[in-house]
């Protein structure tokens, strides 16, 4: 008898790797911008308002993005939000800067509430992968220019990486938690969830360009990916070399079959 899964465990370990690898990404962000001086008062005063006028900088800058597009210039932002460029330089050092700032701030604000929300609820693996992958889609199409200036690949920032890293590290800990209380192997599961969001990742980056279809047909289509192949990695109780020895069959052509 296979053990019990429990979907609340499960969300716990994925949704705290989320949140350790976003905490890494914001320290590697303001790190260089905010440091502790110890003994010096005046000093830490200072750095706590840099800190604030950054976050305030960053939320201005998420809303300029929303209005002006993902390509706006450091101009464009400055205006929108009612500085000056030389006050945007003088908090971030460039336009990646910025973009890897409001990446967090996307983040913490929305993406990752959500993730929250799904992996918390207790649903069946079928329901979980739809639901994530719905999420994710959704929350692209509501938000497609923040999207674009901080995931996307036009944003040239290294932000983008950092960002797909706390995805992965999430279904990473959802499949070895699942496949694990299967008793399958899990060794296999860093490869599965890279191969996982980044096809998700690349295939929204596709759509939101055109954007020729509905959300609701690339949720089904990338469904129908991730599921099909986390049931024949299951069906194989995640052995690549007993799938590599009996792999599942191709249904026969429809001319072959009578």
């Amino acid at each position: 008898m296979m053990p019990t899964l429990n979907p609340l465990s499960t969300a716990s370990v994925a949704v705290n790797a989320a949140r350790t690898l976003t905490h890494e990404l914001e320290q590697r962000i303001l790190g260089p911008a905010v440091e502790a001086v110890a003994g010096d008062g005046r000093k830490q005063r200072w750095e706590q308002h840099k800190q604030t006028r950054r976050a305030e900088l960053t939320a201005g800058t998420v809303d300029a993005i929303r209005v002006l597009g993902p390509n706006a210039g450091m101009d464009e932002i400055a205006a929108h939000v009612g500085v000056s460029k030389t006050v945007l330089y003088r908090y971030f050092t460039d336009k990646n800067d910025l973009a890897a700032a409001v990446t967090v701030t996307y983040m913490e604000s929305t993406l990752l509430p959500l993730l929250t929300d799904v992996l918390t609820d207790d649903l069946a693996d079928y329901d979980l992968v739809r639901t994530v992958i719905g999420v994710y889609v959704e929350t692209v199409a509501a938000d497609p220019n923040v999207y674009v200036f901080t995931t996307g690949r036009s944003s040239g920032s290294s932000s983008a990486a950092y960002t797909e890293r706390i995805f992965t590290g999430a279904v990473r800990s959802t499949i070895e938690q699942r496949l694990g209380a299967r008793g399958a192997q899990v060794r296999g599961a860093r490869t599965w969830a890279t191969a996982i969001v980044g096809a998700i990742i690349r295939a929204v980056d596709g759509w939101i360009s055109s954007q020729e279809q509905p959300t609701s047909e690339l949720v089904d289509e990338l469904t129908m990916l991730v599921w099909s192949g986390l049931v024949g990695i299951v069906s194989m109780n995640g052995d690549p070399e007993a799938f590599a020895a009996h792999p599942p069959p191709m249904p026969p052509l429809p001319e072959e079959s009578e």
